[in-house]
């Protein structure tokens, strides 16, 4: 799965020929890739900065080819330009993660990949942000040049939560806000963080499981997610 027959699609499309006469001092600063290894629902987006707006231009160009602007968290940080020529391709990554997780002894299956490809002080780095099978997250940095594995570190996603104040509180609220099942509701007067009484480790992890099923299948989340990750990943450098 190869990154140029994308640009090659997106170069011919009239929306990227009205965005380019428009904004003629846009430049491309990222790639965001989702690789779907479950459903084979699979994301591909080129995105622009755009100095005169401060935002990104995010093009997706799966089916046919369509754009939106983003507006950036801190305006003050201006993203590295890229070239999209890479040494690593779409389809490799799994390989060169899988290598890596052995050399580490992980176990677990990738289920999904949320890829971020830009440059950082000089370097084309991939960005990758998996999930894996068993409530696992993982998250690595790979060098283009070299495809070599620069850091990876794993953890479960019941970790996140417990780190994130409010999290646990607002997913087990979830089930009255958007009726979804599986989710324990928050009682009144509960401290953020804190199990809901008469909930077991158990039970909450069975919940939480069948609440990311259901999440997956929610484009608006999905989309939601998307930017954040993106933006966690632009923004990963020193402001100038």
């Amino acid at each position: 799965m190869k990154i140029k027959p994308y640009i090659t699609k997106l170069g011919a499309s009239k929306e990227y020929k009205t965005f380019q006469k428009k904004y003629d001092d846009a430049f491309m600063m990222a790639g965001f890739f989702i690789l779907d290894f479950e459903t084979g629902k699979n994301l591909h987006q080129i995105d622009y900065y755009v100095p005169s707006e401060k935002k990104i231009a995010a093009f997706t160009i799966d089916g046919g080819v369509t754009m939106q602007m983003l507006d950036m968290i801190n305006s003050k940080i201006i993203p590295e330009k890229l070239d999209i020529k890479t040494n690593i391709d779409l389809d490799a990554l799994h390989g060169i993660l899988e290598d890596e997780m052995k050399n580490r002894s992980i176990t677990e299956e990738i289920k999904k990949i949320i890829a971020i490809l830009q440059t950082i002080e000089g370097k084309k780095v991939w960005n990758l942000n998996c999930v894996l099978s068993g409530m696992g997250i993982l998250k690595a940095h790979v060098d283009d040049e070299s495809q070599t594995v620069l850091k990876m570190e794993k953890a479960s996603i019941l970790d996140y939560i417990k780190k994130m104040p409010g999290t646990l509180a607002g997913l087990k609220g979830m089930q009255g806000m958007k009726g979804l099942k599986g989710m324990p509701k928050a009682e009144d007067g509960e401290e953020d963080g804190e199990e809901a009484e008469g909930v077991s480790g158990e039970e909450s992890e069975k919940g939480l499981k069948e609440e990311i099923k259901t999440l997956d299948k929610m484009e608006e989340e999905i989309e939601s997610e998307k930017k954040k990750v993106e933006e966690r990943g632009y923004f990963d450098k020193k402001e100038e």
